[in-house]
């Protein structure tokens, strides 16, 4: 996205649903949203409209599609958590998510490779 905004809990839960069944008929996500989250048609084309008129899906001959992937939303959604909670640090979030947890020798080698691959 070109200017990122945050998504509200609703909006994130309804993308998940486009992110997993896209492309699909919005029929049959009104059909998804009443399962999975419990919505009525109207909502559903509420939701389909304002996520439409923010630019993060398109709905063209009643086939809608993500038109952000769900990788960058992660990642922002990530950033924005990190830079909120712990002015930036990662290394205080890890302290946090860890609670004292140990990792084991395989977690531990994987997380040192993912660090090695996106250092600087």
């Amino acid at each position: 996205m070109d200017e990122y905004r945050r998504l509200c809990e609703s909006d994130y839960r309804f993308m998940c649903v486009i992110w997993d069944h896209e492309p699909t008929g919005s029929m049959e996500l009104v059909k998804l949203a009443e399962a999975e989250l419990g919505w009525k048609k109207s909502t559903t084309f509420t939701m389909i409209r304002k996520l439409a008129e923010k630019g993060l899906i398109k709905n063209e001959g009643s086939v809608v599609t993500a038109l952000v992937p769900r990788e960058e939303v992660l990642e922002n959604e990530s950033q924005t958590f990190v830079e909120q909670t712990f002015r930036g640090s990662l290394p205080s979030f890890l302290v946090s998510f860890f609670g004292g947890k140990k990792l084991s020798h395989d977690e531990a080698e994987e997380l040192k490779k993912v660090i090695d691959s996106i250092r600087e």
